[in-house]
């Protein structure tokens, strides 16, 4: 109950920093506060199909990458590739969507795999990279995001381009092979569930197997897991890495099955970068990465309400993003800090 009491104190508290630097920073720009923030809350909760069809479907490939970047830091792996990792899993899937005659039972699920293979593969990469050259991770990843930007252009004008040749995209996805949608009347696609569930069982993997106890303990620390623990940490890093993979390119095959239909550039709207402040926000918990996830998807549809009604353009959207990333670190920092003066040492 404590720690409930304290995880519900640091949300209001990090909800007041949110609205009072929010509220600072449109006044520097010349905005009205109160305008442009009751302009982003009715965008994001002005009504039920705002929060269903804008809300949940974007916050739904946060939560997948968030807790894909949450269980790469959590192994010690600075994983800054989801954004790619996505990408590849959604061109992974609208490829083999493009060579899909008929719609079986296993057709949306093979699209699915196809792209958490994908994802997989992009990571690994990276992973190889490291172990055999030791090439840092957030370098090759980084890298690794604009060659999966520049494969899907080339893509979406070459192999995968649309049968008429006129716009740079793949054929849209047939209705048959399409995530089903969840609620009547809205967008929300079953995707949104397997966000759920997949954030639940990997919360219970790590906290009660002994497997996810030694991802933790690599993750907290490398060289005492492999002293004291006699545990593989690069086996252990390695495939943490390739799992984070998987799970952002199913994010990227869920976008494309559920929301977008198509391939095309600028698939993500920078969904992997933002999947890293998610992560920390919520502390790499993977239940609360839900929340966070929640939390950024509702800045990213009240973003377009307010830049409408309001006048305030979205990138003021992304200065918020990046002061509570640092509000965060800096936090974690103060609170590590002090914690041998709380215990008198």
């Amino acid at each position: 109950m404590t720690n409930i009491v304290r995880r519900a104190s640091r949300a209001l508290l990090l909800l007041a920093i949110v609205v009072t630097s929010f509220s600072l920073l449109l006044l520097a720009t010349g905005h009205a506060p109160l305008r442009a923030i009751t302009a982003m809350i009715d965008g994001a909760f002005g009504s039920w199909y705002q929060f269903t069809s804008v809300t949940l479907v974007r916050a739904t490939p946060l939560a997948f990458t968030g807790l894909a970047v949450s269980l790469a830091f959590r192994a010690g792996v600075l994983n800054i590739g989801a954004e790619g990792q996505l990408i590849a899993g959604a061109a992974a899937a609208a490829a083999l969507a493009s060579q899909l005659t008929e719609a079986g039972a296993v057709a949306i699920p093979s699209l699915i795999v196809a792209g958490c293979f994908a994802g997989a593969c992009w990571a690994a990469i990276a992973s190889w990279l490291r172990a055999r050259f030791g090439v840092l991770e957030v370098i090759s990843t980084i890298m690794l995001n604009f060659v999966a930007l520049n494969v899907v252009g080339w893509l979406v004008r070459g192999p995968l381009q649309e049968p008429l040749r006129i716009y740079p995209q793949s054929p849209t996805l047939p209705t048959s092979l399409q995530l089903p949608v969840l609620l009547p009347a809205s967008r929300l696609h079953v995707g949104v569930t397997g966000a759920i569930l997949l954030a639940i069982a990997m919360w219970y993997w790590l906290s009660r197997y002994a497997s996810g106890f030694r991802v933790r303990a690599v993750g907290a620390n490398p060289f005492a897991a492999e002293t004291a623990g006699q545990i593989r940490v690069g086996k252990v890093s390695a495939q943490m890495f390739v799992l984070s993979g998987a799970i952002a390119g199913l994010a990227g095959a869920v976008e494309y099955t559920g929301v977008t239909y198509a391939l095309y550039e600028n698939f993500s709207p920078g969904y992997g970068y933002t999947a890293i402040a998610v992560a920390l926000l919520a502390r790499l918990d993977m239940l609360a990465v839900l929340g966070t996830a929640l939390f950024f998807g509702a800045l990213d549809a009240g973003a377009s309400a307010m830049q409408r009604d309001a006048g305030v353009p979205n990138v003021v959207v992304n200065v918020v993003n990046a002061m509570l990333i640092l509000a965060v670190l800096a936090a974690d920092r103060w609170r590590y800090r002090h914690i041998p003066l709380e215990h008198g040492t």
